[in-house]
């Protein structure tokens, strides 16, 4: 599956793959950096292995790759970053995001952004154009505006009913949740949120065809000489029409490249009327043959919408296990809020093409109710399914962390869990009662009742630590931590301090990684007034802000070496500087590995050991210095203490 969508999403969506760094950072590559893929549910577990790949899927990528590097090699417009720089300057736009989606992934259809100007365009002049064509040579311009007047008529009755189909299903899952005691119960059956939340989605849909029984009609119908359901017919499709239409023009006046799908709607709609209008000569108008007649058409349409959304839908509920775990209230019903309002939405792609004109077999009160029920029952089994499974796992990270002050000085050793979904804490520990019991015996696992791990606690994993929210610690054992380690991670001055011209001191520091197994990443935390420092070319980054601490600057080293790491910083303060060491060990003590085994085999715990330790680098000044004339040249004191 592929279009030119996900290139407006990446810029909504969290993100940041190896592209990126070729892409910004190096080159500037272009190209597409989205990661947009089925099988999320075991990406980055235990069960991420050969076995699951689809079959064909490496070939594929291949063959595609393959095709790539051909079609650049044999481009006659292949350019590199100042070609592009140049020929952008000279053009002063940019027309290189075309227009692109594959239909039911049988082929590609594709068009410049300049062709894309004129088709997408050609909707709304056919909208505002159609009233004159119509009305102007017969009866004039005064009922071409009665009859534009009933268009928009029906373009507010159109855009109502898809709002509907959106809240109806939004409104169920909310209060199913507020009756239920877990979230996301679709997410390890995803046809459970079809059956869910599409009934609902429908009813929504026909809800303002059933309250405007009588369609308001502007158009005098003894002057115009045609029957009232003709007229409202007319009026509900070119309202719909209009909708989509200007939908595409909004989409390519934003600058953005989804607007094909409202464009393709709108292509097959205006293709279904001619039908529709042409049976009209041979068939009464809201007969099923009349009706057929249009439906059959568009039936191209509907199968892409729903096989668009449907790809959409299965993404979404995938993902939706590691979006992270927002704060409450709010942050329960907000996967289910996500995925009731992208399958109205979708519900409303697949069914708002056929709904001006099926809608006069499908607005009934029997068919209402029967939808309805349908949501309600289906709600009422949901909170039987467990939203967890082998499958679909539930992911906990689990963090052994260890406070240190120096090198071989433990100051507190405790067990950190966070969660990635909706699913607080509680509800793993309900139903993995061996951990609870191993952690907490005696005692109910609430918020209220254990300690709470803070996002400074588990700096060796940022930024993937802004997803946690109400993590829980639990006190640990530090006798096993001292058998299989001699030595801890620590900073020390390996030289005296330098004074450089314009008053700035450079430190410099060593990092030590101590006797650690299996290091992942080392993470230093540097809070304080820098004008420099030695990593990154010399260039201090964009300062970042961890849970509600003061901004600092974030180095992240990744891997172990033979050697220390040694470094300096610069600062043209007095101000004492503030380093936090976080180190990330892939090893377990025996006591974290067997509580680790403990979790049932519907959680997928990701597990490790972090060390921790906070140190200040003093910068203090002799008396004598208060007077700039008698201490031309002074001498300046540094002092690395640990933070206890």
């Amino acid at each position: 599956m592929a279009n030119s969508a996900a290139q407006d999403l990446f810029g909504i969506i969290p993100g940041d793959t190896d592209y990126r760094m070729f892409a910004q950072d190096f080159g500037d590559i272009p190209g597409l950096d989205i990661i947009f893929l089925l099988g999320g549910y075991f990406y980055h577990t235990a069960s991420d292995t050969v076995e699951r790949l689809l079959p064909g899927s490496i070939q594929a990528r291949g063959d595609n790759l393959l095709r790539i590097i051909k079609a650049f090699t044999n481009s006659s417009n292949l350019q590199n970053a100042h070609q592009r720089r140049l020929r952008s300057a000279v053009n002063r736009s940019d027309n290189e995001r075309a227009v692109f989606f594959d239909y039911l992934s049988c082929f590609l259809v594709y068009y410049s952004r300049k062709q894309a100007m004129f088709l997408h365009s050609l909707p709304v002049v056919i909208f505002f154009l159609v009233p004159l064509l119509l009305r102007f040579p017969t009866w004039g311009l005064t009922c071409c505006f009665a009859t534009f007047y009933d268009f928009l008529k029906g373009m507010l009755c159109h855009a109502f009913a898809i709002l509907l189909a959106i809240v109806f299903p939004v409104a169920f899952a909310v209060i199913r949740l507020l009756f239920s005691g877990q979230s996301m119960s679709w997410f390890s059956t995803p046809y459970l949120a079809f059956m869910m939340f599409v009934p609902s989605s429908l009813a929504g849909m026909l809800i303002p065809r059933m309250l405007w029984k009588s369609f308001p009609l502007t158009q005098d119908v003894s002057i115009l000489k045609l029957s009232k359901e003709e007229l409202v017919t007319e009026a509900r499709f070119w309202g719909a029409f209009g909708l989509y239409s200007i939908l595409t023009l909004a989409y390519l006046a934003a600058g953005l490249s989804g607007g094909f799908l409202t464009f393709v709607m709108s292509a097959f709609m205006l293709l279904a009327w001619i039908s529709f209008r042409l049976s009209m000569k041979s068939f009464v108008v809201g007969s099923i043959r009349s009706t057929a007649c249009y439906v059959i058409p568009l039936i191209p349409c509907v199968m892409y919408t729903v096989y668009f959304g449907g790809f959409l839908v299965a993404f979404v509920i995938e993902k939706m296990g590691m979006t992270g775990s927002l704060p409450p209230p709010f942050g329960y019903f907000i996967p289910d809020v996500i995925v009731a309002a992208i399958i109205g939405l979708v519900t409303s792609w697949s069914v708002g093409p056929i709904l001006p004109v099926v809608s006069h077999w499908l607005a009934r009160s029997s068919i209402l109710h029967f939808l309805l029920h349908s949501s309600i029952l289906a709600l009422a089994l949901s909170s039987q399914f467990f939203p967890y499974s082998t499958d679909a796992p539930k992911r906990v990270i689990f963090q052994h962390t260890i406070r240190n002050a120096g090198a071989s000085k433990i100051m507190e050793t405790t067990y950190d869990f966070a969660v990635v979904d909706s699913n607080a804490l509680p509800f793993v520990f309900k139903h993995a009662s061996e951990v609870a019991n191993t952690l907490h015996s005696n005692t109910e696992l609430s918020f209220d009742a254990v300690k709470q791990s803070h996002q400074e606690e588990w700096m060796g994993i940022f930024p993937i630590s802004s997803l946690f929210s109400r993590c829980m610690k639990f006190p640990a054992k530090g006798s096993d931590v001292s058998a299989e380690y001699n030595h801890f991670p620590h900073l020390t001055t390996n030289k005296p301090q330098e004074s450089l011209s314009g008053g700035s001191r450079r430190i410099y520091l060593e990092f030590s990684l101590g006797s650690l197994k299996e290091v992942w990443v080392a993470v230093l935390n540097i809070t304080g007034s820098l004008s420099s420092w030695s990593f990154a070319d010399n260039i201090l980054p964009v300062p970042e802000k961890t849970g509600n601490g003061p901004p600092s600057y974030i180095c992240r080293l990744s891997g172990a070496g033979d050697k220390n790491w040694t470094f300096w910083l610069e600062t043209n303060s007095s101000e004492a500087i503030k380093i936090d060491v976080a180190v990330v060990d892939q090893y377990l003590t025996e006591s974290a590995a067997k509580l680790k085994a403990l979790f049932p085999d519907w959680v997928d715990v990701t597990a490790f050991s972090s060390f921790i330790s906070t140190y200040f680098v003093h910068v203090s000044f002799p008396d004598s210095l208060l007077d700039p004339i008698l201490n031309i040249n002074p001498l300046y004191k540094i002092n690395l203490t640990h933070f206890e």
